[in-house]
């Protein structure tokens, strides 16, 4: 197991990432951010916390997002969805989807499929703590990456968030 971000890192690369927003995304009233369901929130939540303390409350409309039905790689099993919460439109609106590990693409898909059942947006921007480059078997990528990474399919990325699992860390596991 490898380290490939500790808290102190984690902490500073949610501080740029919510900069980056700021600074790319003047209009607040033009901007959503979305978390994507389960394991994105955790960062979404640290990035609309971040922006708030920046800026002040209620800067972007911040919602979560459930893709558990639009999944294409678990069809054969029972599963328990989680809660979407967007209690605004984002018709129009510039959504930046927020998700901890971007690995094949599947993910992000499905949540693209899912938000268009929310409205047409004029634009969507992908945000990601970590970025398994080499790995995409669709043409997805980020816009706002934390960080890249070269692995191999039998490594997995985990991310390790304080509020769940008692502390921050991205690992690498063989």
């Amino acid at each position: 197991m490898k380290s490939l971000l500790n808290a102190q890192h984690i902490q500073l690369t949610i501080k740029r990432l919510a900069n980056q927003i700021l600074e790319n995304h003047i209009d607040p009233a033009q901007t959503v951010l979305i978390g994507i369901q389960p394991r994105g929130i955790f960062l979404s939540d640290r990035i609309a916390r971040e922006i708030s303390a920046e800026k002040g409350d209620a800067v972007f409309p911040y919602g979560k997002l459930d893709i558990t039905f639009y999944r294409d790689d678990l069809r054969n099993e029972l599963h328990v969805p989680n809660k979407t919460d967007i209690l605004f439109s984002i018709e129009g609106k510039k959504v930046i989807l927020i998700d901890d590990v971007l690995y094949t693409g599947r993910t992000i898909r499905a949540a693209l499929d899912a938000l268009m059942d929310f409205g047409r947006p004029q634009k969507v921007e992908l945000m990601v703590l970590i970025d398994r480059r080499y790995s995409r078997e669709l043409p997805i990528q980020p816009d706002y990456t934390g960080k890249s990474i070269d692995s191999i399919v039998t490594q997995k990325v985990k991310v390790l968030w304080k509020e769940r699992d008692g502390n921050d860390e991205v690992v690498l596991m063989d």
